[in-house]
């Protein structure tokens, strides 16, 4: 065994070599599995060492994750023209920019799905797993800070590439429990009877015939910055509470236990935090869910939550410095598990996991957009719509505008179209609730108007009366839609 001394463990006479020449080994037109989730987690000497070469701009790569990774991967193969398709994620504005401009190719997917699409055939088979991990043996590896895709990456990949990370604690196998689901038909369901309930290993097993290379490196992941909770998401969130509290007391499903799930990012965190000011019952409280970030350990710490199940640690500095320094405490409540497992429909459902997540903008029929302003894609579905579908209650959280209040977030009809109206139960914004569970259109059409902003309402409402005089069992049309706002909406 080797150990470079600050937590990296190479097990085992392994194939160690530069990034410089790992890289070397990939040839044009491969098809890249890289591993990472929630911008963590993912390998970083082995991409900027491809996005170096010299012949960058000829290797038309594809690229697989499964989820958001770091720069080293969507900037500097980005910019080195060495990416030419992208799957299921866009997470920075050097990608996003490509894509926008149809440089690069990608296709949006639901994440839960990608491990599945892998394997059977619906996306490209990888050619190479290039994945961080804590610690590596000749037939086994320990991931980083998330886990994703990458189980069923290094599964379905020729050749593997391990970096070995000694910036990330070798402890961190403590939270994982992983596994490889058996292929249809005969797949079993999730044998998870609460939250924190562990079925498979602390680590990822693989034929030691495909490792070709491990790297060393010792670069810290990049964490994320929360903004400060703005008065316009403590109104959100207090809208929120003040919901959650009249749910639960008169929803017989949470009398014993409430499982809940938050997307990523400030106003999720603030979501979280409201939380103190709800009446949360005597059953137990867990987070089930995508990523942990800040908010979660928040509410670990204090009791709030029990448990918390993800496939990413999404922290902030001093999040990740506060898990790193109590790792043995957090693997009590905390489990990383692969995307497929973490955002599984059939655990959603027997956990009736309570969805709150966010969105660009929604429609006064209930539609919701997640990625696009205009024709621009700004980022990818992730797993926004694998919670909306199976949880039992599905929520949109979002501000009733953008742009310091000049654009309404509450529209006609929405631009781009990721989840209908039946998937959505509940629209959260800081102005008030609408609760659109069995309204008609023409219902849900009136509940939106209560919580769109005040500047744009009347103008949403003018366009309402127009619809109805339309008729129709979904008022309205595309060209009526796209002559709002009026000049003089604000």
């Amino acid at each position: 065994m080797t150990d470079d001394g600050t937590g990296g463990r190479i097990e085992g006479d392994l194939p160690v070599e530069s990034a410089t020449d790992a890289a070397a080994r990939i040839e044009a037109g491969d098809v890249l599995g890289i591993s990472g989730f929630g911008s963590v987690g993912y390998p970083k000497l082995v991409p900027e060492a491809l996005a170096a070469r010299g012949d960058a701009a000829a290797l038309d790569l594809t690229v697989i994750s499964g989820g958001s990774v770091g720069p080293e991967v969507d900037e500097a193969l980005v910019e080195s023209d060495a990416m030419a398709r992208r799957y299921p994620f866009i997470g920075h504005e050097a990608l996003r920019e490509a894509i926008n401009d149809g440089v690069i190719a990608f296709h949006d997917r639901h994440v839960a799905g990608v491990a599945d699409e892998v394997r059977f055939g619906g996306l490209p088979a990888p050619d190479w797993a290039i994945v961080e991990a804590v610690a590596v043996g000749e037939d086994w590896l320990v991931p980083s800070p998330s886990v994703g895709s990458t189980p069923t990456l290094v599964d379905a990949a020729d050749r593997l590439v391990v970096e070995v990370n000694a910036a990330q604690p070798r402890d961190l196998e403590g939270l994982h429990d992983l596994l490889v689901r058996a292929a249809p038909p005969g797949r079993e369901p999730l044998a998870l009877d609460a939250v924190d309930d562990r079925i498979g290993s602390t680590r990822i097993d693989f034929d030691p015939g495909k490792l070709a290379a491990v790297v060393h490196t010792d670069r810290a992941d990049t964490t994320y910055t929360f903004r400060d909770p703005t008065a316009v998401d403590r109104a959100l969130a207090d809208q929120f509470a003040g919901f959650l509290d009249a749910e639960l007391d008169r929803n017989p499903a949470f009398a014993d236990s409430l499982n809940l799930q938050f997307g990523v990012g400030s106003v999720g965190n603030a979501v979280v935090s409201a939380l103190d000011a709800v009446d949360l019952g005597a059953g137990d409280v867990a987070y089930f869910g995508e990523v942990v970030q800040d908010a979660v350990l928040d509410a670990l710490d204090d009791g709030t939550l029990a448990a918390a199940s993800a496939t990413s640690l999404a922290l902030s500095d001093e999040g990740q410095d506060r898990l790193f320094a109590n790792l043995d405490r957090y693997a009590e409540q905390v489990v990383l598990r692969p995307v497929d497992v973490s955002n599984d429909a059939g655990l959603i459902d027997s956990f009736g996991v309570i969805a709150v997540n966010g969105a660009v903008e929604v429609d006064l029929t209930g539609q919701v957009n997640s990625t696009h302003i205009g024709t621009d894609v700004v980022g990818g579905v992730g797993g926004s719509g694998d919670f909306f579908r199976a949880a039992l209650l599905s929520v949109v959280a979002l501000p009733s505008t953008a742009a310091g209040g000049d654009i309404s977030r509450v529209v006609p009809r929405v631009a781009h179209v990721d989840h209908t109206e039946h998937d959505v139960d509940v629209v959260v914004t800081d102005q008030g609730v609408a609760d659109l569970r069995g309204l008609s259109p023409r219902e849900r059409m009136r509940a939106m108007l209560d919580v769109a902003h005040p500047d744009f309402r009347e103008a949403l409402t003018e366009y309402h009366e127009q619809a109805l005089e339309r008729g129709g069992h979904t008022p309205g049309g595309f060209d009526l839609a796209a002559e709002w706002p009026p000049d003089d909406a604000t």
